[in-house]
C-alpha cells in the first residue's frame, strides 16, 4: 500500500508543470476537443532540437466527420489549407494557440470563439493509419503538450475486497505451515 501511494506521488510529481490556464478569469475548465474517452494513438514527442525530427502534438481517434470542438474561448488565428491539409488554429488570450488537423474548418479567421464551441469537422488525409485528429498546443514558437490544457485525473483508492498478498498472522513455519 505505501508502494503504491509513493508511486502515485512520484508519478505526479514528475508530470511537467501545466501551462497557464486557457481560461484565466473564466469560469469552468477547459473543454475536450472531442467526446469522452479521448482515446490517444500517438503521445506528443516534441523533438530535441527546434528543426529535429518528433511530434508536436498528440493524434487522438475520431473518425471523419467528427465534430471538434474549441478547448477555450479565443479567436481564429487560422482557417485554412496548409501543406494540402485544412488547418485551424486558435488564439486563446494566454497566448496559447491550439491547432487542429486535418479538418474543415466552420469558423472564419478573426471570428471570436466560445469554449465547447463546434469550429471544425474532422476530414481525411491524417498522418495516422486510421483516421484521427492531430491536436496541438504552441507557445509562441514552442511545442507543449496540448493534453496538459485538459484536467488531470484524480487519482482514488478502491477499497479492497480481500486480504494483503503475502505473509500475514498464521502464515510461515512459526504457524506450523510447510
Amino acid at each position: 500500500m505505501t508502494t503504491l501511494l509513493l508511486s502515485l506521488l512520484l508519478a505526479a510529481l514528475a508530470l511537467p508543470p501545466a501551462p497557464p490556464s486557457p481560461q484565466a478569469g473564466s469560469a469552468g475548465p477547459p473543454v475536450r476537443p472531442l467526446p469522452a474517452p479521448l482515446a490517444v494513438v500517438r503521445w506528443w514527442d516534441p523533438p530535441p532540437t527546434p528543426y529535429a525530427a518528433g511530434h508536436r502534438g498528440v493524434d487522438l481517434a475520431a473518425p471523419v466527420g467528427a465534430e471538434l470542438r474549441a478547448v477555450a474561448a479565443g479567436r481564429v488565428h487560422h482557417a485554412g489549407q496548409v501543406a494540402g491539409r485544412g488547418v485551424l488554429s486558435l488564439a486563446l488570450p494566454n497566448g496559447l494557440r491550439t491547432t487542429y488537423e486535418p479538418v474543415r474548418p466552420l469558423v472564419a479567421e478573426g471570428e471570436e470563439v466560445a469554449a465547447g464551441q463546434v469550429v471544425a469537422v474532422l476530414t481525411e488525409g491524417s498522418h495516422c493509419p486510421e483516421p484521427c485528429l492531430h491536436w496541438g498546443l504552441l507557445s509562441g514558437e514552442a511545442y507543449l503538450n496540448p493534453l496538459a490544457l485538459l484536467a488531470r485525473p484524480t487519482p482514488r483508492l478502491l477499497p479492497g475486497t480481500g486480504p494483503l498478498p503475502g505473509p500475514g498472522p498464521g502464515s510461515g513455519p512459526a504457524a506450523g505451515g510447510p
